[in-house]
């Protein structure tokens, strides 16, 4: 039997998640991707398919660091504010909750949006 490589066992962890989970007109979806030299963020309508609000790192000059990652949860928060968002849904995409995308997480958190 073949070994499967990490990218492949975090893709199928992403498939068992996202057919939990979706985002909602009310309840959207917060998506973390996280590359080696970025970290991008998008609050996602699944119901109509939209994206509604996005960030990523190149946005606001911050290195791809834990503190990077707190500094872009709470920017991404900011922008579900303006879209009168309160609660969203996390989706971590197959990644493990820990680090940074655990930082992205309570930056959000921290900024004021409800999970």
């Amino acid at each position: 039997m073949k070994k499967l490589s990490r990218n492949q066992t975090r893709l199928h962890r992403k498939r068992r998640i996202r057919a939990k989970i979706s985002g909602t007109a009310d309840v959207p979806r917060l998506a973390v991707f996280r590359s080696l030299r970025n970290i991008t963020i998008q609050v996602i309508n699944d119901a109509s398919g939209k994206t509604v609000a996005s960030a990523n790192l190149a946005e606001i000059k911050a290195t791809n660091t834990i503190e990077g990652a707190m500094a872009l949860g709470k920017l991404i928060a900011e922008k579900c504010k303006d879209a009168k968002i309160e609660t969203i849904v996390f989706d971590r995409a197959g990644y493990q909750y820990h680090g940074k995308i655990k930082a992205v997480a309570d930056g959000a958190r921290e900024a004021g949006l409800k999970f």
